[in-house]
């Protein structure tokens, strides 16, 4: 700075000219020029460093695609970055786009997005789990998004089903119970729709499974008849569930962040977070595709009437009382109440055991002394014993 202060004393003298004073100083005449310039226009305050970030950047983002993309971001206010972009760029294929870091600071900028707290993640075990998701229909997930009650006061338990292959979200109904009564119907609409899936994945929770032999349900029972095989995760690991869990957090927010001030207006706000979700919201793992995209119906039919399990010729089937009980040599043991009035099939076994079994599953096991033992719930084939 001295130097600098020096070298325009030295020129407002004028005694020597500007080569020669840049020479004493050991600056090029440029240099010389663009302080005098500066002191000229800017007085004292020229002689400071000045920022040399440029005026204007040739790939900023242009007023007209920042506003595009605020007015998106206001109608989505849920939707990232990413699905910003993604959405615009299937609206407008000739629009130069800014990255998604760029998107992010000019939202933050604008007060529209806020960080999220770090949340701490399990390690995912190596099992079945995602490698069963081979097609569309291969395996449906469900489960219910935790309750809250509608501004008149009536309770809300959003049963949801979804097509693991696709993500693409089948069913997000309102029903005030969690039970069979409550949840076939739904079911029942979206085999008509949608045909029927090959297994249904589901936690061990009710109406989905229960306490009873094999951990079978009446709902569950309705869908080995179907010809659907079940698939319950582990307790206590959701993240086997991962990719239908992930929906409710997004339900929520879109939906239920307040709730609607009626039952019925809160099924509006599913339908239309369901023809949103399916229709226009981009999804990262289909590489920023819409899940209508990927999805379409089963080749298997909702046949509407339930077909009875069928069983080998040479295993001896019974059918199950009223009271949970079948007739057996002689002897009345309870096998389940979930089996009410439905057929079973009993294999031999050695050493005088018999396994009892309802379709696909075996429920217990006959003893010629201690009667039926029946089969606690497990995890399904293939989990990871964590």
């Amino acid at each position: 700075m001295e130097q600098r202060k020096k070298l325009i004393e030295a020129l407002r003298a004028g005694d020597l000219p500007m080569a020669e004073v840049c020479r004493r100083f050991g600056v090029s005449r440029k240099t010389g020029h663009k302080w005098w310039r500066r002191v000229m226009e800017l007085g004292e305050a020229g002689l400071d460093e000045l920022s040399r970030a440029p005026h204007c950047h040739p790939n900023a983002v242009t007023p007209e695609v920042e506003q595009l993309l605020l007015e998106l971001r206001k109608k989505r206010p849920t939707w990232g970055p990413r699905k910003l972009l993604a959405s615009a760029e299937r609206a407008y294929p000739r629009l130069v786009l800014p990255a998604p870091s760029t998107l992010a600071a000019l939202l933050r900028k604008q007060g529209l997005s806020t960080s999220r707290r770090p949340r701490s993640r399990a390690t995912p075990s190596l099992d079945l789990v995602t490698s069963d998701f081979a097609a569309p229909n291969s395996v449906w997930c469900a489960d219910y998004k935790g309750h809250f009650f509608t501004g008149d006061g009536l309770r809300c338990n959003p049963l949801t089903i979804s097509d693991g292959f696709s993500r693409f979200l089948i069913r997000c109904e309102a029903v005030r119970r969690v039970d069979e009564v409550s949840a076939r119907p739904v079911f029942a609409h979206a085999f008509a729709e949608y045909g029927l899936p090959d297994a249904i994945r589901t936690d061990n929770g009710a109406p989905f499974a229960s306490v009873a032999a094999a951990g079978l349900s009446r709902l569950a029972i309705w869908w080995i008849k179907l010809g659907i095989a079940l698939q319950r995760i582990e307790p206590g690991k959701p993240t086997q569930n991962g990719r239908h869990e992930r929906i409710h957090r997004t339900l929520k927010e879109d939906t239920a962040s307040p709730p609607a001030r009626t039952h019925i207006a809160q099924q509006a706000r599913f339908e239309q977070f369901r023809h949103d979700y399916n229709q226009e919201r981009p999804h990262e793992a289909l590489a920023n595709d819409v899940p209508a995209a990927h999805y379409k119906p089963s080749r298997r039919s909702y046949p509407g009437a339930e077909r009875e399990p069928e069983y080998p010729t040479d295993w001896d089937v019974r059918r199950v009382r009223g009271d949970g009980s079948i007739k057996w040599r002689g002897e009345t043991p309870f096998i389940s109440e979930a089996l009410c009035t439905e057929t079973i099939g009993i294999e031999e076994l050695e050493n005088g055991l018999h396994a009892v079994h309802f379709g696909p599953v075996r429920v217990g096991t006959l003893h010629p002394k201690r009667g039926f033992q029946r089969v606690l719930p497990q995890p399904r084939p293939g989990a990871s014993p964590k």
